[in-house]
């Protein structure tokens, strides 16, 4: 997980509620559900906000073991919340045992008197996890928030459809599957 503040709950309640949460009140853990469409097709989108706090780092690899697609958020505002995404894409790999479903993104991009992580940064870091999609957000300003839940959605899908394909068997229920933000 990302350390607390960089504004996983505020992009997760902005996407399900299309309200903007200003208070930081540390997540242990809340799970989200939010029928959308996607290219037309219907979905049931189930996302789990994870704790960014230290205390509850072990959890991290439950939340790593029953995510289906993973969305990892650091702060524009933060340098060093960039330093946390390396160390925490390796595990779920490793937990995962496979390339996964997975979206990059820098929050507070409407908050550019205080940034401190330039574009690169973020674009460098995608290229280097194998062009991962990378996006920047803001949840006050609603800027691409229902992007980075779509392009997870898509890569879920792709993903799933490459291992039916192939004759991998379908672990558990389709309506099960989570959207994890960390």
């Amino acid at each position: 997980m990302t350390g607390g503040g960089v504004g996983k709950s505020a992009l997760t309640v902005q996407f399900v509620r299309n309200v903007f949460v200003s208070t930081y009140d540390p997540t242990i853990e809340d799970t989200y559900r939010k029928p959308i469409i996607i290219d037309g097709q219907h979905c049931l989108v189930e996302i789990l906000d994870t704790a960014g706090t230290e205390q509850f780092m072990a959890l991290k690899e439950l939340y790593m073991k029953s995510g289906h697609g993973f969305i990892l958020v650091f702060s524009l505002t933060h340098l060093a919340s960039v330093n946390e995404l390396g160390p925490l894409r390796e595990q779920i790999v490793r937990i995962k045992n496979s390339k996964v479903p997975l979206v990059l993104v820098g929050n507070k991009s409407d908050l550019r008197a205080e940034r401190q992580v330039p574009r690169e940064i973020g674009t460098n870091l995608s290229r280097a996890w194998g062009n991962v999609p990378y996006y920047e957000t803001s949840a006050r300003k609603r800027i691409n928030v229902d992007e980075i839940f779509a392009d997870v959605v898509r890569q879920c899908r792709a993903f799933d459809a490459a291992h039916f394909a192939s004759g991998a068997k379908e672990k558990g229920n389709k309506d099960k599957k989570k959207c994890v933000v960390m």
